[in-house]
């Protein structure tokens, strides 16, 4: 698959989208018997939950999550009749971008071009690469499905001040009346962010050991973020399992580099890291990069789990 494959998916996002308001329009869903207030919709847990912060207070929006709160990453998911309707009667639509929403271009057509398409990845400066030529190892004959850059933003802090951004000034285009609102939510989501993300980078200055093995590719920003060097990938999906000569690629990674843990996500099975971490002695534990959630999740619940993953990360990698 070629990056230009990734930018033509960004189209197929808006002409998807605006096609079903369109559908909307001709059914009644959507027009003069539309309710009063904006009818936003967010594709994934996290970016609901970013917008949530940036759109608090703000009276007149209803903002609401398309895909299952515990669902994690979308990687294989398929558009429900029920997410086209959704879809149909929706203002606005908050999507992360750079490809994660690959279901969006199953239902690409052409259509109305009123609905507005936020891309909370655009303008963003830092993006990493999600290709053949990653950085770190992978296991033999394990080839990315995946080109472009990786979309795993929000498993950092510091690139979620950016999404929170990003998201504000959409919004304050798509409804002008609420934009210093907007704009001040966003100003303080961002600083919290950024302050964590430097308290990640702090203690990653004393870390014992930084070399770590990660389920997939989800971690890759956090570990920019914290200086972490990620030394072997389980899997190019967090679903997938390795076959027999793949792990015993991981596991020759993982004594030639010294790696200091396996951290896999809650959202997953964690059997094949724990087989590797009693194969190479090395401690196993989880680390939940936010791509899920529950329903009830408070407006802080990112921050939280977050700190709960720099705990263990100190805990589990140790300090000098």
């Amino acid at each position: 698959m070629q990056k230009t494959n990734i930018r033509n998916r960004r189209f197929l996002v808006q002409a998807c989208a605006t096609a079903l308001l369109a559908l909307g329009a001709c059914t009644g869903i959507a027009g003069e018997n539309a309710p009063v207030k904006k009818q936003i919709l967010c594709t994934t847990f996290p970016i609901f939950q970013i917008a949530r912060n940036v759109t608090q207070g703000r009276d007149g929006v209803a903002l609401s999550l398309m895909l299952p709160a515990g669902l994690g990453c979308p990687h294989d998911y398929a558009l429900t009749p029920q997410d086209m309707r959704r879809m149909a009667s929706a203002q606005i639509l908050i999507a992360n971008g750079l490809g994660l929403e690959e279901f969006l271009a199953d239902a690409a057509v052409k259509g109305n071009t009123n609905l507005v398409v936020v891309d909370t990845s655009r303008g963003i400066a830092g993006l990493l690469d999600y290709t053949e030529d990653d950085d770190h190892d992978e296991p033999a004959g394990h080839a990315h499905e995946h080109s472009g850059h990786n979309p795993h933003l929000f498993a950092s802090p510091r690139m979620v001040a950016k999404i929170a951004v990003n998201i504000a000034t959409a919004l304050a285009k798509a409804d002008p009346a609420g934009q210093a609102l907007y704009e001040k939510n966003a100003a303080d989501y961002a600083a919290r962010m950024t302050k964590l993300a430097d308290e990640f980078s702090a203690a990653g200055k004393w870390l014992r050991n930084n070399r770590i093995v990660t389920q997939h590719g989800v971690f890759d920003y956090l570990a920019q973020d914290m200086n972490l060097e990620i030394v072997a990938v389980i899997a190019e999906h967090s679903n997938q399992e390795p076959s027999a000569a793949q792990m015993l690629a991981v596991i020759k990674t993982i004594r030639e580099k010294k790696a200091g843990a396996i951290f896999t996500e809650p959202q997953y099975p964690a059997r094949t890291a724990k087989t590797l971490a009693k194969e190479t002695g090395i401690p196993v534990a989880a680390l939940d990069p936010v791509a899920s959630g529950p329903d009830n999740a408070g407006l802080d619940y990112y921050e939280t789990t977050m700190r709960a993953n720099l705990e263990t990360l100190k805990k589990v990698l140790g300090t000098k």
